[in-house]
C-alpha cells in the first residue's frame, strides 16, 4: 500500500474526533438494542435503567457523536480545502476534551440521578429548557455546547477566511453556522405548548432538514473529489443545486410539523407540497453520486469509501426521501403520525443521511491519518462486509417497524374498525418488534466487524507502509 502524508500537519487534530465519534456511536446502537428488547421484555434492566433514560442516552449520543464525526471531518478538510494550517490546532484539542467531558458527565447524569433531581441540581428553576425529547441536556450541558461550537466555528470560520475559498468548504461552513444558531432555539421554553412545540421543531427539523442537508452535501462532495479525480467545477455546480433544493424544500417543509399542533389551516398546504418535494434533493444526490463514480479519473485505491460515499447517496434518498413521503402529506399524516412509521423513517434517514456520510468521511481520512493512501485490501474486505451487514440490518429494522406502523394506524387509528386500545395494539405488534431486535442485532453485529476492520493487517503477499505522521510512527 502506497504511504501518504497529511498536507498540512493541523489535520492530525480531526483523529480523535473520530475515535471518540466511532466509541460513541457503538454506545448509542448498545442502547438502541436495549430499547427494541425491551419493547417485548418490558422489565429488562429496571429500574435500574428504565425505558425514558435509555431512550434518553440513544438520542442523545446519536447526536454527540454526529457532531463530534461533523467536527472532526471540519478540522481534516477545511485546512486542506483552504490551503492553510487551521489557525489554532490547540483550540481544536481543548474543545475536544471539553466536549467529551461534558458529553460523558451528561449521560452519567441521565443514568445515576433521576431527571427531576439533575434539572433541580442544575439550575433548570433558573432558565427551563430540560424535558422536551431530543434537547433534555442539563442547561450547563446545553451552554457548553454552545461554547464548544462558537469557539470551533471561530477556528473554522478564521481557517477559511485566511486561506483559499472553495464551494465545499462555504456551504460546509454555512450548515456548521445553521446548526449553531438553530440550536439557540433550545434555550426558548415558552409557557404556550404551541409556541413551545413550534420553536422546538426549528431546532429538531432545520437541523436535520436544513443545516445537517449542507454538511451532508460538502462532506459527500469532498469525499467524492478525493475518490474520483473528477473536476472540481463538475461537482461544484452539483452541490450548488443540491444544496439550494434543500434550503427550498426543507425549510419550507417544516410545515409538517405543523400540522396539528395549533398553527394555521393553511401549513396542511405548505407542509405538504414543500414536504412532498423534499425527496428531489437526496434523489438529486444519487444521480450526483454514481454519476462521479461513472466519470471518475482514477481507480482510488481506497475502494471502501467509496462505497460508503454511494451508499450514503443511495441509503439517503430512501430515508430521507422515499420513507419521508409515504406519510408527509396532511391527509396522510393524520393517521400515521408518531406511529411506528415515524420510527421507520427517523431510523432508516439518519443512517442513510447522516451515519454513512460520517463513517464515509472517516473511511477516507483514518488511513491517511495513520499514515498510508487507503487501508490493506483484507481490511477494506471487512469494511465492505460491515457495510452490507449494518445496511442489511438496517433494512430489517425499517422493514419491521413500517410494517408495524401499517397494523397500528389499522387496529388503532382507523375509526371504521373500531378503534383498538393502545397497549392492546402493542401485544398484536409484538412479531414485528422481535424482529426488529433480530434486525439491531444483525446492524450490532456489522458495527463490531467495523471496530476489527481496524486491526486488520495487509496479507501476506500485499505491502504495507507506514510513514511519519505528526511526529510518530503509524501503523496497523
Amino acid at each position: 500500500m502506497q504511504p501518504a502524508t497529511l498536507k498540512f500537519k493541523s489535520q492530525a487534530v480531526a483523529k480523535p474526533y473520530f475515535i471518540a465519534a466511532i466509541g460513541l456511536f457503538v454506545g448509542q446502537i448498545v442502547f438502541g438494542l436495549t430499547l427494541g428488547i425491551q419493547y417485548v421484555v418490558g422489565d429488562l434492566f429496571f429500574p435500574a435503567i428504565p425505558f425514558n433514560i435509555a431512550r434518553m442516552v440513544h438520542t442523545n449520543l446519536l447526536i454527540v457523536w454526529l457532531l463530534f464525526g461533523f467536527m472532526g471531518a471540519a478540522y481534516y478538510l477545511v485546512p486542506e480545502e483552504s490551503e492553510t494550517e487551521l489557525y489554532s490546532p490547540l483550540l481544536a484539542r481543548l474543545m475536544f476534551w471539553v466536549f467529551l467531558v461534558a458529553g460523558a458527565a451528561t449521560v452519567l447524569g441521565y443514568l445515576l440521578v433521576p431527571y427531576a433531581t439533575l434539572a433541580a441540581a442544575t439550575g433548570n428553576d433558573i432558565l427551563a429548557t430540560m424535558g422536551r425529547e431530543f434537547l433534555e441536556q442539563p442547561l450547563p450541558t446545553k451552554l457548553g455546547i454552545v461554547v464548544v461550537a462558537l469557539v470551533f466555528l471561530f477556528n473554522i470560520s478564521m481557517t477559511v477566511l485566511k486561506g483559499r475559498k472553495t464551494a465545499i468548504s462555504l456551504v460546509l461552513l454555512a450548515g456548521l453556522w445553521g446548526l449553531a444558531l438553530m440550536f439557540l432555539f433550545a434555550f426558548v421554553n415558552p409557557g404556550n405548548l404551541v409556541r413551545d412545540k413550534m420553536y422546538w421543531w426549528f431546532v429538531v427539523h432545520l437541523w436535520v432538514e436544513g443545516t445537517w442537508e449542507l454538511i451532508l452535501g460538502a462532506l459527500l462532495a469532498y469525499v467524492l473529489i478525493k475518490t474520483t479525480g473528477v473536476d472540481r467545477e463538475v461537482i461544484d455546480k452539483w452541490l450548488y443545486l443540491i444544496v439550494t433544493m434543500a434550503l427550498v424544500t426543507g425549510i419550507l417543509g417544516t410545515g409538517h410539523h405543523f400540522y396539528f399542533i395549533g398553527l394555521p389551516g393553511y401549513w396542511h398546504w405548505v407542509g405538504s407540497v414543500f414536504s412532498a418535494l423534499e425527496p428531489i434533493p437526496f434523489f438529486m444526490m444519487t444521480l450526483f453520486a454514481f454519476n462521479m463514480v461513472q466519470r471518475r479519473r482514477r481507480e482510488h485505491p481506497n475502494q471502501a469509501a467509496v462505497l460508503w460515499a454511494v451508499g450514503t447517496a443511495v441509503m439517503g434518498f430512501l430515508g430521507a426521501g422515499l420513507w419521508g413521503f409515504i406519510h408527509t402529506l396532511s391527509p396522510v399524516n393524520y393517521y400515521t403520525h408518531g406511529s411506528q412509521i415515524t420510527a421507520a423513517h427517523g431510523h432508516l434517514a439518519f443512517y442513510g443521511a447522516y451515519v454513512l456520510v460520517v463513517i464515509a468521511m472517516i473511511s477516507y481520512a483514518m488511513p491517511v491519518l495513520r499514515g498510508r493512501e487507503a487501508n490493506p485490501r483484507r481490511a477494506q474486505a471487512w469494511e465492505m462486509w460491515s457495510f452490507w451487514i449494518m445496511t442489511i440490518g438496517m433494512a430489517v429494522m425499517v422493514l419491521a417497524l413500517t410494517a408495524a406502523g401499517v397494523l397500528q394506524v389499522w387496529l388503532q387509528r382507523l375509526p371504521t374498525n373500531g378503534a383498538m386500545p393502545f397497549m392492546a395494539t402493542q401485544d398484536q405488534l409484538a412479531f414485528f418488534y422481535w424482529t426488529r431486535v433480530a434486525g439491531g442485532t444483525m446492524f450490532l453485529l456489522g458495527l463490531l466487524v467495523y471496530l476489527a476492520s481496524f486491526f486488520i493487517g495487509p496479507a501476506a503477499d500485499e505491502d504495507d507502509v507506514a510513514v511519519p505522521v505528526g511526529g510518530r510512527l503509524q501503523n496497523a
